[in-house]
């Protein structure tokens, strides 16, 4: 006997604990917007059993099957984590999106997921269109779910916000075993970006030099340096055809920002980054860890550099997209180094954004940092008091209910972050691992695939949120498509605003809360989520 239910994209199925998410029968989203939705199935006459599927609908076509497969972690949580987790005990999380080419294999006594991403790309007209899954095995129908999806008259507005997660270049190649930069590298960086703009990231880190990120003191990543840099005696000179590829590259792909890598090393910006060159003809490390920020020699460098980085981006009419980085996460004990090395970058950068994650809001009040972007844990003090409102959230963001992306945690609280971003009208959201398949601090590659807290040092699924495929070909993460959610939920509201204005839209978002909703306060409930966005889309078609 095999039984199925059809599910939102906010569940997660385990194998070994039959769903208590609500089954769904319809959803309705706008001309160009995606959804997800599931069929659990679980089989107990047999040890296991090789299924057919069939997608009956009219709108076969423009949707993708993925079997959904659960990932180890050995550390879900950090032990001071709150109650909103669907799990802190190490095990098996569902999580990775595999395409589906033929048949399905059931294992007897287990729950499996099947996931259905629907894309109507703008094409196809409103109206409601059944949508049946049926599962057989020898021409013999096993089960069925469906659902129905009505597609509403309107499209969603551009997405507004700029949406970072960081992209390492250096894992590609670790993982693949290339050259840095090479014609392979070039072709696996290339299906990375797109498939990252696919899901709403449009601001897409960009080595200038290796970036001093998440490295060991004193230790080093992978080179990757967009920029070559000659030093004939006390002269520096400069070539960018790389990072002129790389813009051109990141055109193709629809990136509509580029985040400059940081010129400093994280944490208080006391070194410079790995910067190597061409001196007297020999290749040589130039700086890095033995390198105070605040050296003649770094700063002579960054001087010459500056000048010529920027007449490539005026060369290149790119400067309304380019923003750049002093150091990550200093603490308020490095403000003095911190404002010093800002105010350099001001004076090098004239006209351009300068951004950096850092939580404390006297970097602001005091002039270090003219756009800071605080975690979500710590954007009270920002909200109403900053020309733009920024965010970010990392491993540190793990209790006290704010949004993450955990694999223990509900997708609802991943998906929660893009009413939050509407309501805080937020700006810019940045998150630090898009593909990070390294240990903590870089000391050594991982398989994404079997390690999936970073050694030991992250809650799984703070890293990554995609794996690697075959061919230098991403796999996407439930959690990535269940953030692109999140992005929706925000255009949607977006657009219910332009007919009705942003505080009958608040009014209709947090109607019959017992409070407003804040980055640590709202309804956590999957069911609440799903008929609070069909409201919405309702409130949006009486419009119409």
């Amino acid at each position: 006997m095999l039984k199925c239910i059809m599910l939102s994209s906010m569940a997660k199925v385990f194998a070994g604990e039959e769903p208590v998410n609500s089954p769904i029968q319809k959803l309705s989203i706008f001309k160009n917007e995606r959804t997800s939705f599931q069929t659990a199935l679980y089989l107990n006459d047999k040890k296991e059993l090789t299924v057919d599927l069939q997608v009956n609908s009219v709108l076969a076509a423009n949707i993708k099957v993925y079997t959904v497969e659960s990932i180890p972690s050995a550390m879900p949580a950090y032990k001071d984590h709150d109650d909103y987790y669907l799990s802190t005990e190490p095990g098996l999380f569902p999580d990775l999106l595999r395409p589906l080419e033929g048949p399905l294999l059931l294992k007897s006594g287990q729950w499996q997921s099947v996931w259905f991403e629907l894309d109507p790309a703008g094409k196809i007209e409103a109206g409601e269109y059944p949508v049946e899954i049926v599962f057989a095995s020898k021409d013999k129908v096993l089960c069925s779910a469906s659902l129905v999806v009505e597609i509403i008259n309107v499209a969603l507005p551009p997405q507004t916000l700029l949406h970072t997660n960081w992209f390492h270049t250096d894992c590609l190649a670790t993982y693949y075993k290339i050259e840095v930069f090479s014609e392979e590298h070039w072709r696996i960086v290339e299906k990375y970006v797109k498939n990252a703009v696919y899901h709403g990231i449009n601001f897409i880190l960009t080595p200038l030099f290796t970036p001093p990120l998440d490295t060991q003191p004193g230790g080093e990543r992978p080179t990757v340096q967009l920029v070559d840099v000659i030093k004939q005696g006390d002269q520096y000179s400069f070539n960018f055809d790389k990072l002129k590829r790389w813009v051109d590259m990141c055109d193709r792909c629809g990136v509509e920002f580029f985040e400059m890598s940081h010129l400093f090393s994280q944490w208080g910006a006391m070194h410079a980054p790995k910067v190597e060159a061409v001196v007297d003809g020999k290749p040589v490390q130039l700086f890095g860890w033995k390198t105070w920020a605040a050296s003649k020699k770094y700063t002579a460098f960054l001087i010459a550099f500056a000048a010529a980085l920027n007449g490539f981006i005026d060369e290149n009419g790119i400067k309304e997209r380019c923003f750049f980085h002093v150091s990550d996460e200093p603490s308020l004990l490095q403000y003095n180094a911190y404002k010093k090395r800002s105010l350099l970058v001001e004076e090098l950068f004239p006209g351009f954004p300068v951004i950096d994650a850092l939580s404390d809001f006297k970097f602001y009040s005091k002039g270090a940092v003219k756009i800071p972007i605080p975690a979500n844990n710590h954007i009270e003090p920002f909200i109403g008091k900053v020309p733009e409102l920024w965010t970010y959230y990392c491993c540190g963001q793990h209790k006290n209910y704010v949004s993450n992306r955990f694999f223990a945690m509900p997708s609802q609280r991943n998906r929660v972050l893009g009413m939050q971003l509407y309501k805080f009208d937020v700006k810019g959201f940045l998150q630090w691992g898009y593909n990070f398949w390294y240990s903590q601090y870089s000391i050594r590659e991982i398989n994404p695939f079997e390690e999936s807290d970073a050694g030991k040092a992250f809650p799984s699924g703070d890293a990554y949120v995609v794996y690697p495929g075959d061919d230098g070909t991403p796999l996407n993460s439930l959690r990535l498509k269940v953030f692109y959610d999140a992005l929706q939920d925000m255009r949607a509201l977006q657009l219910l605003e332009s007919f009705v204005g942003k505080e009958k839209t608040l009014a209709l978002l947090e109607e019959g809360l017992s409070e407003p909703i804040t980055f640590s306060s709202y309804p956590r409930s999957e069911d609440w989520h799903l008929a609070k966005r069909e409201q919405i889309n309702a409130a949006i078609e009486k419009q119409l």
